[in-house]
């Protein structure tokens, strides 16, 4: 359940991350990208501003590649509400999972991350158990002895190359993101 003070803007994300009922993942992804695709009104101070929504200059960057796409705050979670429509949410969650890794510094922090994510997408029977060959498991189980930023960098990489050759380019052609070039293309319009 939310808090209240939740704001619209971080919804996007938060909401891809929260599990729902599977029947409702696919006809509900217009509501969750509704900020996006909403036009200026009297009843939402948020969507009012400009700057909280992709301007048709971002929405048409994301269609050049993945890397684009992941680098812009609303690309990203768009894609994720993509991705959770399409039940591979999991790849999307341990590629950001493995980025927050790279920045902890202390020791500790990183170690307690590194087994988190290992128990959370790598181990055999995990809840978002990503999709990986023995060997790579096996890499990460012996990294794990001394964990280190890169300790999933393999794994990352192989994820990352999924997403770029499979999800990304069904994501371009999908109905969500034809709506949403639709959406800032009218507000460039008005």
């Amino acid at each position: 359940m939310r808090e209240s003070g939740v704001s619209s803007r971080s919804m996007a994300f938060t909401d891809c991350m929260k599990p729902n009922d599977e029947k409702e993942i696919k006809k509900n992804w217009r509501r969750r990208i509704g900020f996006f695709l909403k036009t200026n009104s009297s009843t939402s101070k948020l969507i009012k501003n400009r700057s909280y929504r992709p301007t048709p200059d971002d929405v048409n960057l994301w269609a050049q590649s993945l890397d684009k796409l992941l680098s812009h705050q609303y690309g990203k979670a768009a894609f994720c509400i993509f991705l959770k429509s399409e039940f591979c949410e999991e790849n999307i969650e341990f590629w950001t999972a493995c980025e927050d890794l790279k920045s902890i510094t202390s020791h500790a922090e990183l170690a307690a991350k590194a087994n988190s994510i290992y128990e959370e997408f790598i181990r055999n029977e995990a809840p978002k158990e990503v999709n990986l060959d023995f060997h790579t498991k096996i890499n990460i189980v012996h990294s794990l002895r001394d964990p280190s930023a890169s300790s999933f960098l393999s794994a990352q990489s192989k994820v990352y190359s999924l997403m770029e050759n499979d999800s990304y380019p069904r994501f371009i052609h999908s109905d969500l993101y034809r709506e949403l070039r639709l959406a800032a293309s009218r507000e460039t319009r008005c």
